[in-house]
């Protein structure tokens, strides 16, 4: 394997950033959201446990911390280039379209828990569980297709 084939396999493109951003930050948001829920429990059921704060707080930090992660990388490498190709733009839609199917099946839940008229508090949950699982679905898709190729049907 020459030099130059090896460096060009270490550099991920500005997209492949993101989509590994965007993974952490989903998984840690929430990994830290379902541990301050389950913190305030103590004993309790989970119901009855304050969670929207909790919940809000953690997508608004996600957001926010994605974004500042992604400036400061950028910042880092300004060499990058900031041009999607039409690859980038290929693989950003598969990745979307995978992760989507987790937004639809947060909804119908959703709908079928509000009609069976299950607690707020599940409801709000399994939302926010099917939309990281969405994020974590869509950017794992991205990153093994950056590593491997577009999938030829």
């Amino acid at each position: 394997m020459s030099k130059i084939l090896y460096i060009e396999e270490l550099i991920m493109t500005l997209e492949e950033r993101r989509a590994w951003i965007r993974l952490v930050v989903a998984v840690a948001a929430y990994g830290g959201y379902v541990v301050v829920v389950s913190g305030r429990a103590g004993g309790r059921s989970l119901a009855e446990v304050p969670y929207a704060a909790a919940l809000l707080w953690s997508v608004g930090a996600a957001i926010v911390a994605a974004i500042v992660v992604e400036v400061v990388i950028g910042a880092a490498s300004p060499k990058a280039s900031l041009v999607k190709d039409v690859r980038d733009r290929e693989i950003g839609r598969l990745g979307d379209h995978v992760g989507q199917s987790f937004v639809v099946i947060g909804a119908v839940s959703a709908m079928l828990m509000a009609l069976a008229e299950w607690d707020g508090f599940w409801i709000a949950n399994v939302i926010y569980l099917c939309f990281v699982l969405s994020a974590v679905l869509g950017n794992v898709t991205k990153v093994i297709v950056y590593r491997r190729s577009l999938p030829q049907w």
